[in-house]
């Protein structure tokens, strides 16, 4: 059978188990190892992010122990797509904290909530392409074709920045609540009884929106390696999981990066290809996850190989559309 069309892979008993366990680390995370806000180091940020990457790779193990070698590699290579594409997340967090001016020490706090409704919002959109694939199979390519046209949209997308404090939700919260500051780690504030919003809530609504937008991508990215939903959620829950330690310890480096948007544009084009081709030239499991992997180190190492000059301006430019940080 293809892969792509291999049956559901879990029971709702183990769908429960999951995200019992993804909510009890998530609040283990906030309530006790992070309860006091502060600015996280390049150290903590490595730990974490080496915690998250070795908990996939234990969670891939147990895959290919109780379903086999075929549905750890499905894992493996949906995680290394959105690990990738998350790259393209740190952009847009360096311009948020930047424009809304967060505190280093509330950033996390801001990630931490973005990050659990992002999982209520992958939950939701996967759920849903996995039930519109099984009754349209179609669907694989239209998302084929989105795929690429993000791809190419990205490629020659301009570098021109967007200032996030201005975008149409953030407009719409402003008439809804007016905005004052208020003390470490509020979202909302009272001051003279009336309800007021504290800029950390105007970032908080922006990184959703974010998300929102990157996931339209990067769910049917996944499901070009396989449409098991199982391991399209799980492998978006471990990317999004180590994404806030991921940018602590790259933002200042990403954005030298030269070649990870041409690098992330032609991964968008490729998966793409993938579904479009699939009736008449199907592409292993293995095949992509190699694939994906040369793409991901070729644009990094030739940004290393060929650095920016120097001079040249090293902030993040604006991802574009349907990766953009707002609409």
């Amino acid at each position: 059978m293809d892969a792509a069309l291999a049956p559901i892979s879990a029971t709702p008993l183990v769908w429960g188990g999951f995200i019992a366990l993804i909510l009890g680390v998530l609040a283990l995370d906030l309530g006790v190892l992070r309860k006091r806000a502060h600015e996280v180091t390049m150290r903590e940020a490595a730990l974490w992010s080496a915690f998250w990457v070795l908990t996939a790779g234990l969670f891939a193990g147990g895959i290919h122990h109780f379903s086999g070698s075929e549905k750890a590699l499905e894992f493996v290579t949906g995680y290394l797509i959105e690990k990738s594409l998350s790259l393209d997340n740190v952009f847009v967090f360096v311009l948020l904290f930047s424009a809304f001016a967060i505190p280093a020490k509330e950033q996390h706090r801001v990630l931490f909530w973005g990050i659990l409704g992002a999982l209520v919002m992958r939950a939701v959109f996967v759920l849903a392409g996995a039930a519109l694939l099984a009754r349209f199979h179609f669907i694989l390519y239209v998302f084929g074709g989105l795929l690429v046209l993000a791809g190419l949209k990205l490629l020659l997308a301009g570098s021109e920045e967007s200032d996030p404090s201005k975008s149409l939700p953030v407009r719409l919260l402003r008439k809804v609540l007016p905005v004052a500051p208020g003390p470490e780690g509020s979202f909302l504030v009272r001051p003279g009884g009336k309800l007021h919003a504290t800029p950390l809530l105007l970032v908080l609504l922006a990184v959703e929106v974010c998300d929102l937008f990157f996931a339209v991508d990067s769910i049917p990215a996944v499901f070009a390696v396989t449409t098991d939903p199982f391991v399209v959620f799980t492998s978006n829950v471990f990317a999004l999981l180590g994404l806030r330690s991921l940018y602590f310890l790259l933002a200042s480096v990403v954005p030298r990066l030269r070649f990870l948007k041409p690098g992330l544009a032609l991964l968008l084009v490729l998966v793409g290809l993938k579904l479009l081709l699939a009736s008449v030239a199907p592409i292993s499991t293995a095949l992509s996850l190699a694939g994906v992997a040369l793409v991901l180190a070729g644009a990094v190492g030739l940004s290393l190989l060929f650095p920016k000059e120097a001079g040249t301006p090293a902030a993040p430019p604006a991802p574009s559309a349907p990766r953009q940080a707002v609409p």
